[in-house]
């Protein structure tokens, strides 16, 4: 038998796409892939499937990353949330490539998504300096105090993206938690490595520090009850849950006493609308710091 170098041919080299954590792009610690095939059924690549210590370990790099990002000059969040739009731009044509290859979407449509995630981002980046002079006061009080209210971001929150629109469906709620200073593990579908994968490159190249962003595939039945369950996360974002996962994670968020905010799912169109950037997929993820300070002193 011929071997591939004296046929003149050559073996593809099939790629796995690993998980994003702590800045790092480590396969997952159980060594579970899940092979991924397009809508013709031909091979794409491999995608790791994140297990519950995957997520545990995401956590813990958020955390170490949560305290240094929240103390970050607004202007200068704002500034790397645009240069990771900037980064987008730059690999605009990979980006559409690998939604029309991976995900099945017409040329236009790939191209709309690449241009409306970009935009938001973009979008957000522009609210991180303006929001303690939108959400923040001074109370009037009846004594000589200045009292004064500033929204502080909440810590470390857990984010599970919707089945539809992979890149913008993810970056419309990535993006308003970081905004906010808060350090995100966003666990996305394992059908959604691909373009989830592209996203994370396009972090780690901009000057996002690593641990803001950690970013998982993996089924939510499994990675869902450990994120209701574990208590060094602050929050929890979900879109597109059913009833009985939604009772699972409010009742495991009772119990640990966190945050959570639900969304419904929707096509990629829906999603690139103007209402589904706004302050009030910020404010969900701040909490309000109110200071007494005496007058005079």
């Amino acid at each position: 038998m011929k071997t591939p170098a004296q046929t003149n041919m050559r073996l593809t080299v099939a790629k796995t796409y690993k998980l994003f954590i702590g800045g790092a792009f480590p396969r997952t610690e159980s060594g579970r892939s899940v092979a991924l095939r397009n809508r013709s059924g031909e091979f794409v690549a491999n995608a790791s499937r994140a297990s519950r210590k995957d997520l545990r370990e995401a956590v813990v790099a958020a955390r170490k990353a949560a305290e240094g990002w929240a103390g970050r000059t607004a202007y200068l969040r704002s500034q790397i949330l645009y240069r990771a739009a900037e980064m987008m731009e730059s690999r605009r044509e990979s980006l559409t490539a690998t939604l029309v290859k991976a995900h099945g979407k017409t040329a236009k449509a790939a191209e709309a998504e690449v241009s409306a995630s970009i935009d938001r981002l973009v979008w957000y980046a522009g609210w991180c300096d303006k929001l303690t002079q939108v959400l923040g006061n001074q109370n009037p009080v009846a004594g000589p105090f200045f009292n004064m209210s500033s929204p502080e971001a909440t810590g470390v929150v857990v984010l599970f993206a919707g089945e539809s629109s992979p890149l913008l469906g993810l970056v419309s709620i990535v993006a308003p938690v970081i905004c906010g200073g808060n350090a995100v593990v966003a666990c996305s579908p394992i059908a959604h490595a691909p373009i989830v994968i592209d996203f994370a490159e396009v972090l780690a190249t901009s000057d996002l520090p690593a641990g803001v962003v950690n970013l998982l595939t993996g089924n939510r039945d499994e990675l869902l009850p450990t994120a209701a369950a574990h208590r060094d996360i602050d929050a929890i974002g979900a879109v597109g849950l059913s009833m009985e996962e939604q009772v699972l994670l409010e009742g495991g968020a009772s119990a640990t006493i966190k945050r959570v905010w639900l969304d419904a799912d929707r096509t990629s169109s829906a999603w690139a609308v103007a209402d589904h950037q706004s302050l009030y997929r910020i404010t969900p993820f701040l909490e309000v710091k109110t200071s007494w300070h005496p007058m005079g002193l």
